[in-house]
């Protein structure tokens, strides 16, 4: 399918998901390595509490039985606190957890760290981004363009496309 790519990583369908280690919002660590056996959504956003965020997780929460009920567990991935995460969760009623990458490493590994513009400004940040990983923990399909309003849709494209 798509590809998203930086200097470090050539991720694509097929590949092997980079493994990790992160805290959610409750500090309990969350580990590729467990989800074996289950389909897994990852999607990395920018910020907690920012409008494309909040459009995005609200589409997320607002479809997140339709997911469920197709046996997906659903994190999001930003690199804000714990703290943070709980603020969001607790103001807009998400179901799921939200992991703190705080250092970037996740990001990182899966290549969403790099350069972005705004009003002609160029700066590093997160770069909205969206991982389905199989049971067998493989990349399903990656959707590079997010569409904040409509990404449950877009998720599930993705996994008839595959």
């Amino acid at each position: 399918m798509s590809e998203i790519k930086n200097q470090l990583n050539e991720l694509k369908a097929g590949s092997k998901a980079p493994g990790f280690e992160v805290f959610n919002q409750k500090g309990e660590l969350i580990r590729l390595q467990d989800l074996r056996g289950k389909k897994v959504i990852l999607f990395f956003y920018p910020k907690d509490m920012t409008d494309g965020c909040t459009a995005e997780v609200c589409n997320l929460r607002d479809n997140f039985s339709t997911l469920k009920n197709n046996g997906f567990k659903l994190f999001g991935i930003s690199g804000d606190s714990m703290k943070s995460h709980v603020k969001f969760i607790d103001q807009y009623s998400l179901q799921f957890d939200l992991l703190a990458d705080e250092n970037l490493s996740m990001c990182k590994a899966y290549g969403v760290w790099g350069e972005k513009e705004l009003f002609g400004r160029k700066y590093m940040g997160i770069i909205r981004t969206t991982f389905i990983i199989d049971e067998e923990g493989k990349i399903e399909a990656i959707i590079p363009k997010v569409d904040t309003g409509n990404h449950t849709a877009q998720i599930l494209e993705a996994i008839q496309q595959n």
